[in-house]
Formats: structure tokens, sequence, C-alpha cells
């Protein structure tokens, strides 16, 4: 299992991969902007291009001459995609609250970077999670079709939630609010988001094992 990671991230990644999520990151430094777009930016272009990448080293015929069963392979390839996303994530966090340190007193019309919206994000990327795996895993070598729907449900997702932040009073006072009632709301939206997070991901790899088992090599 830990060989099948190690030769998905060195055939897949390069290593200026790994700057991304400092380079995305970063973005949430701009005063105000849109800050679903930074973790967003994770599946419009990390995802794309490391699967590209299997796809040209024809990962999939190496791997299966390779003395490993069909479940360890879809394990693997599920450890590094929910690894890049949690690295993203706690990057844009952190830069996050950097930002939130430098302008104390900005007026957010979009989300402030707060545990609520983090929240927001983990359920976000669940949904990417649930609908791009097991899709991929019906051929285990074309992901367009995946993606582009996993792309779409994550965009609708983030799109309703800010449009319902700005519309409702009651979302607009839970997720802008800075009082201790609003905070701790922030807090369990935050756990939900990980419980359903890690719930989404486990269906996901246990939907893609199933229908992986189906494809021939």
């Amino acid at each position: 299992m830990y060989n099948l990671v190690v030769k998905d991230i060195k055939l897949a990644v390069p290593p200026f991969f790994f700057l991304f999520p400092f380079l995305f990151g970063a973005l949430m430094l701009i005063p105000g902007w849109i800050y679903f777009i930074v973790l967003l930016y994770f599946c419009w272009i990390t995802i794309p291009n490391v699967f590209n990448q299997f796809k040209a080293q024809n990962d999939l015929m190496f791997t299966s001459v390779m003395p490993v069963t069909k479940r360890d392979m879809v394990k693997a390839r599920v450890t590094v995609i929910v690894g890049f996303e949690l690295l993203h994530i706690v990057i844009a966090a952190i830069f996050g609250s950097i930002s939130m340190i430098i302008y104390p007193n900005l007026t957010y019309y979009f989300y402030p970077p707060n545990m609520g919206f983090w929240g927001l994000n983990l359920i976000m990327l669940a949904i990417f999670n649930l609908i791009f795996i097991p899709m991929y895993y019906k051929t285990a070598y074309k992901f367009g079709w995946a993606l582009f729907n996993a792309v779409t449900a994550a965009m609708l997702f983030a799109g309703i939630s800010q449009w319902l932040g700005i519309q409702n009073s009651v979302v607009n006072g839970i997720f802008y609010g800075t009082d201790a009632q609003q905070v701790t709301t922030q807090i369990f939206i935050l756990i939900a988001g990980i419980l359903i997070f890690a719930a989404f991901s486990i269906i996901a790899y246990r939907l893609a094992v199933k229908r992986f088992t189906r494809v021939e090599i």
C-alpha cells in the first residue's frame, strides 16, 4: 500500500505540484475575495494535470502487472487524492488565518475564512470525491467526464452556499457573525464538514472498488 502511494506520487506528481497548495493558499491574502475559488483551483488545475500524467504514463497497465490487488490500487489513488486535498485546505486555512489578522476590521461581502467556511469547503470537496472517484473507476482510464461532473457539482455547491450567505439573513448571521454563539455554530459546521468529508470519501472509495473489479484490463 505504502509503495503504491509512493509510486503514484513519483509517477504523476511533479515536485512543483507541491508548490500549488502554497500558491493557491496565498490567494487567501486578497482581502474580501471569493475564497471558495482557492480550493476550486485544486479541482480545476491539480486533479486534471495529475490524472493526465497517470494516463500519459500508462499507469493502469503498469500497475496491473504488479503483484497488487485492484482494491489496493484504488486505496492508494484515493489516499493520494485525499492527502492532496487536506494539504491544500490546511495551507489555505493557515493563509486565511493570517488574512484575518492582517485585515481585522475588513467588512466581508463574500464568506470570511472562518471555521464555518472551512466546513463548507470540506463538504464541497466531499461532493467532488463522491462523484469523481466512482465515475473515474468505471474505466480507471478516462477521467474527463467524471471530472466535468464533479467540478460542476462542487461549483454549484459553492455558488449556492455563497448566494445563501448573501441573501439569507439566518445563514448570513451564522457565517459572518463573531459572537460566541455564532462562533460555536461555526465550529459545529467545521466538525460536520470533517465528518461528511470522511464519510463521502470512504463511500467513494468503496463504490470505486466495486466498479473497478468489473473493469477488464
